[in-house]
């Protein structure tokens, strides 16, 4: 079969042919039906080898949907033509954290070799994939699966983030957030589904701004050294209750901390290098930042029944799989509008 793998520190993934797997007892073997493409990914590939850890060669894709082609024996709880997404932080299965379905929080995974698929284990951007359990798999019945695809990260992810803060969003509230991406559009359309709450969108340029307003944007701004200027003016000097940062590099994260009020909340989502100091003399009084990581396996199955009903939707372009590097070109490049999917 064919699988988009990073094979070589520093170079672009490649396509290459490698043998179909076989599900072992308890696993799931999927025919891959669309594979997201994620900055995670660029990120991985754009690290030193002295900082990589993932292994190769590594068939990319860490959101995926697909049909069940065969079952492993011993596992149940789908069958052969069943279509499914995969929720993608894979743990022990046995711990408590696991237990409670917060799978991305396992204490054991790393001891036990445990690692999301593209993050470590092959992943989506194959014909085939295997799902180590039939617990990572979430019905998505006639959901196009290109439009489904994104839902388990640029879907879940922010889903999992807004959540965390939903006592602080009232009718009332202003929330800001930061880069309307892949992860950031999504997070505008559940901020309305869920809350009542203003939104106010910063992003690097008017394009980017206008599709945020698309998205349903209360307000927009450009990120730059004005923005808090800019936040204070919308508000009124209220300030945002709540700035969720989709980018998470240093200049982002510095100006969330001069959008929030006392009693506030940042949420650090983007996986960039950003760090925002907390102490006494850094942010108004009793500011939370939290940095959270993916989402619940419940919570999955919450998007995806928001998805089904058309309460969201994923803004996507398509890639064949011989040119899914094209994808993560255009990611490089910001050129992409919404999510890059990749179909098999």
């Amino acid at each position: 079969m064919r699988a988009l793998q990073y094979v070589e520190i520093g170079k672009p993934p490649q396509v290459v042919e490698i043998d179909k797997p076989t599900p072992a007892p308890g696993e799931v073997l999927l025919k891959v039906t669309a594979a997201g493409a994620c900055h995670s990914d660029e990120f991985i590939m754009s690290l030193p080898e002295d900082q990589y850890i993932y292994g190769l060669p590594l068939t990319l894709g860490h959101e995926g949907v697909g049909i069940v082609e065969e079952l492993g024996e011993g596992a149940t709880g789908v069958k052969v033509g069943d279509a499914v997404a995969v929720y993608g932080p894979w743990g022990c299965g046995a711990c408590k954290k696991c237990q409670e379905g917060h799978e991305q929080y396992c204490p054991h995974a790393a001891e036990l070799g445990i690692a999301p698929p593209g993050l470590g284990s092959p992943g989506s951007m194959a014909e085939y994939m295997i799902v180590k359990s039939p617990r990572h798999l979430v019905p998505i019945g006639d959901l196009d699966p290109v439009a489904a695809v994104a839902l388990t990260d640029a879907g879940l992810t922010p889903y999992h983030a807004i959540k965390s803060v939903m006592p602080r969003l009232s009718g009332a509230s202003w929330v800001v957030t930061i880069g309307a991406g892949g992860l950031g559009h999504m997070a505008i359309q559940l901020l309305k589904v869920m809350t009542g709450a203003s939104v106010i969108t910063l992003d690097v340029n008017e394009e980017k701004l206008a599709f945020a307003r698309e998205m349903g944007a209360d307000h927009t701004a450009l990120s730059d050294e004005n923005a808090p200027e800019e936040i204070r003016k919308i508000t009124g000097g209220a300030m945002a209750d709540v700035v969720l940062d989709f980018v998470g590099i240093q200049p982002t994260v510095e100006t969330a901390g001069k959008c929030v009020h006392t009693e506030s909340e940042i949420v650090i989502v983007g996986v960039g290098n950003g760090a925002l100091p907390v102490g006494i003399f850094t942010l108004p009084y009793e500011t939370v930042v939290r940095a959270p990581y993916w989402g619940y396996r419940q919570e999955l199955a919450e998007v995806v029944d928001l998805a089904r009903r058309g309460k969201i939707t994923v803004e996507t372009e398509t890639f064949p799989l011989d040119e899914g590097f094209k994808a993560y070109e255009r990611m490089h490049e910001g050129s992409l509008r919404g999510r890059a999917v990749v179909v098999p």
